[in-house]
């Protein structure tokens, strides 16, 4: 893979991994401070594990499992 390809993949890994710390953060302080909004709650924790999905793909493309 490119040099440049590689620079771009770990630039998305490192902000996909801020949004999902930021989220795991306002999900707790929303837990934390009843009532909640169980819709948002649900949408956040939605968008966070979409967010772990393509963390663990952009992984997989950066380093390839040796044994595929």
């Amino acid at each position: 893979m490119e040099t440049s390809n590689l620079d771009t993949l770990r630039a998305q890994l490192h902000e996909l991994r801020v949004e999902h710390r930021d989220l795991d953060e306002a999900i707790e302080r929303l837990e934390s401070t009843p009532p909640h909004d169980e819709l948002l709650l649900r949408r956040l924790k939605k968008r966070k594990l979409s967010l772990k999905d393509k963390v663990s793909q952009i992984e997989r493309l950066i380093e390839p499992d040796i044994l595929a």
